[in-house]
């Protein structure tokens, strides 16, 4: 079907849904509510074709006019201002429809999962995995997000071996999904006397949130077993079994939670980062199969990938997927991710868009 096509096939079904909506025999029961979602969620996409549309056939009715012969040479000029000013105008309407149209991630309403772990480089892998776990929670800040520490590891110098947090609030996902990957840094450790520049590395997974109506868990399916938490060198250590271990027995997945001083509490996100990557999972399974349809400009988002450099020395963050080199380090630390994940959104936009045509 062509995306003409497409476009009369959509305005067809508003006025279709509109028609069913007014009959007597709909009104107050489940399915007015039924079509009046999607009516809702089509009306966005009417408005703009028809602004689209409409905005044509000024055109073409201008430049018929142009074409006729008269005399008076300021009417002339006013159409043709008017002609170059519409015309300005169409390549933006029609991109605006056609991102419309752009199949949609079912993920990006919803909340996240932002796993960070020290990767190589030792002390100064953790050191480096805790800027990069604060700097997304002053970009939570700088959003209006809610921000809610799940599970937290630390090595004692500030440093975190493992960090995860679950983000909420108005299309998280849909901003952080581009953060899953290798972060690497570059910088003289403060351990380090000789001034010598080294490169660590921490991992980034960011998982769609899933609610329970997402992902179906049999109890048949998991193998739940609890143990008494460990503290770091001896310290607050709980001496009940309120650590929990839940195993996902048809995919191996194993989720351990231990921060809690309640079985229960423990137990409960435990069962919620599971969730999130059983969901994640599927959510991958399906989008491989999409990337072998395109070619993606922004990269797979896949954690094995490098994907940002921070350069201490230079105060300069470069992003490799799209050859984004910003001077602005402090600031980016500080939260100011906007400035990178407005470009990445545009470049995925673009990308999506050529496969389009």
């Amino acid at each position: 079907m062509s995306f003409q096509e497409n476009l009369k096939k959509v305005v067809a079904r508003q006025q279709e849904l509109s028609n069913l909506m007014t009959a007597p025999e709909v009104a107050g029961t489940k399915t007015f509510v039924e079509l009046s979602k999607e009516y809702a969620q089509l009306t966005p996409i009417v408005d703009a074709i028809n602004e689209w549309k409409k905005n044509q056939d000024e055109l073409e009715n201008l430049i018929k006019i142009a074409d006729e012969s008269f005399d008076d040479e300021d009417l002339k000029k006013l159409i043709g201002d008017e002609i170059n000013t519409i015309k300005d105008l169409m390549p933006a309407l029609e991109q605006r429809v056609k991102l419309m149209f752009l199949p949609k991630d079912e993920a990006d309403s919803k909340n996240a999962i932002v796993e960070v772990r020290a990767g190589t480089g030792g002390n100064e892998a953790a050191l480096f995995a805790s800027d990069i776990f604060r700097m997304y929670q002053r970009y939570a800040d700088t959003r209006g997000w809610k921000f809610e520490v799940i599970h937290k590891q630390e090595i004692g110098i500030g440093g975190f071996k493992e960090a995860m947090a679950l983000f909420s609030g108005q299309g998280v996902f849909a901003r952080l999904k581009f953060e899953s990957g290798v972060h690497r840094v570059q910088r003289v450790p403060t351990t380090e006397s000789s001034g010598r520049i080294h490169t660590s590395a921490a991992t980034v997974a960011v998982m769609p949130e899933a609610e329970s109506f997402d992902i179906e868990l049999n109890e048949n399916d998991l193998r739940i077993d609890t143990f008494r938490a460990q503290g770091a060198g001896g310290q607050h250590v709980n001496t009940t079994d309120s650590a929990v271990r839940i195993t996902h027995i048809p995919s191996g997945l194993v989720v351990s939670q231990q921060d809690e001083k309640s079985q229960h509490k423990n137990k409960a996100k435990a069962l919620k980062i599971l969730r999130a990557r059983l969901y994640d999972a599927e959510r991958n399974e399906r989008e491989a199969e999409r990337a072998q349809q395109r070619k993606e400009q922004v990269g797979s988002g896949d954690r094995s990938e490098r994907i940002r450099t921070y350069n201490f020395p230079d105060r300069r963050v470069t992003d490799h997927r799209i050859g984004l080199t910003l001077h602005n380090l402090e600031g980016i630390l500080q939260g100011r991710l906007d400035e990178i994940i407005d470009v990445l959104i545009a470049e995925d936009e673009a990308s999506k868009l050529a496969d389009f045509e």
